[in-house]
């Protein structure tokens, strides 16, 4: 759909241009493109310097009937419904999917009714009851709109009062995340955590977005600054070829990129040494114990102390 609505806008582009605009290789290209012309779509590859790929003149694609709100919708489709309804987008989803569907020539409208029916999200992790959010809603309006906001933050009885400019809407593992602006510094508010918002009145109620400001690229910065805040405390470790995959599973994907930057070579068993960051003594001592003879911890002596102490314990108790 991407490349059928890329060549009804501009008219047609050669299978390079084409290629580098949708991260792909030429062969997906044309590949893609003969998709399209199986389908149904009058599309064709004029030959020569000045040729390249293009709609039969005169032929549109009846997606133009979608709606802002629609087109916004379909981009956050793979949120999932709890978290659109969150938004007040569900029914507006569910309008732009059908206006795509019915645009669709039969044959690719099959291929999305198989996708549906196979593939679902589900972005909640295990056995975490959804929070409570219910300012989400004047929140999301805000930044929809490019408005201000007066958020009272925090917990009964501690709540502060803050003035942001919100630019950004994240929802991680089924929790809701503002980023918002506030005196200049940008950071990140839990929305459950917002016991009130109200939109600021005119005329104080716009602000000036950042121009370089990302919000994919600025969330996945900040968890990495966290996360290195977060894993302060180092053990100097060897690990089995076994114990480096355990360890990949038990850790976050920044700890274990960290870990693996200071690996030494294998020995002649397979074993590495490599310094790994965990948040305090305790952590460090219920992840490694996952690793059970895959590990050894050669420093500090206290975490080395400790784990060969729960393993006497265990194995008194089931010996």
């Amino acid at each position: 759909m991407a490349l059928l609505l890329h060549l009804q806008a501009h008219g047609g582009a050669t299978a390079a241009d084409l290629a580098a605009r949708f991260e792909v290789s030429v062969r997906t290209v044309r590949r893609d493109v003969a998709a399209l012309a199986q389908a149904g779509v009058p599309v064709w590859s004029e030959p020569g310097p000045r040729g390249g790929i293009r709609l039969v003149e005169g032929w549109r694609t009846r997606l133009d009937g979608l709606t802002g709100d629609e087109a916004s919708a379909l981009l956050l489709a793979g949120a999932g419904g709890e978290a659109l309804a969150g938004l007040g987008l569900d029914a507006v989803a569910t309008a732009a999917q059908h206006k795509v569907l019915a645009t669709l020539p039969p044959e690719l409208r099959a291929r999305a009714g198989l996708v549906r029916e196979r593939f679902h999200l589900d972005a909640p992790g295990w056995f975490a009851a959804a929070e409570p959010v219910p300012c989400l809603e004047t929140v999301a309006a805000a930044v929809w709109s490019g408005r201000r906001l007066d958020l009272r933050y925090g917990r009964p009885g501690r709540a502060v009062r803050r003035r942001v400019d919100p630019l950004g809407l994240v929802l991680k593992a089924g929790v809701w995340y503002l980023v918002a602006r506030h005196e200049e510094e940008l950071r990140s508010y839990r929305v459950s955590r917002i016991i009130a918002a109200s939109v600021v009145p005119a005329p104080a109620d716009g602000f000036t977005r950042p121009g370089d400001f990302q919000l994919a690229s600025w969330w996945a910065a900040a968890n990495e600054e966290f996360a290195r805040t977060l894993h302060r405390w180092p053990a100097r470790l060897a690990l089995s070829p076994l114990g480096v995959r355990i360890l990949a599973r038990e850790l976050d994907p920044l700890a274990v990129r960290r870990a693996l930057a200071t690996a030494g070579e294998p020995d002649a068993d397979g074993w590495r040494k490599l310094e790994v960051w965990f948040e305090d003594p305790e952590v460090a001592h219920s992840q490694l114990w996952a690793l059970g003879p895959n590990v050894r911890v050669l420093a500090p002596e206290s975490l080395r102390r400790d784990l060969a102490d729960s393993a006497r314990t265990t194995a008194a108790l089931n010996g």
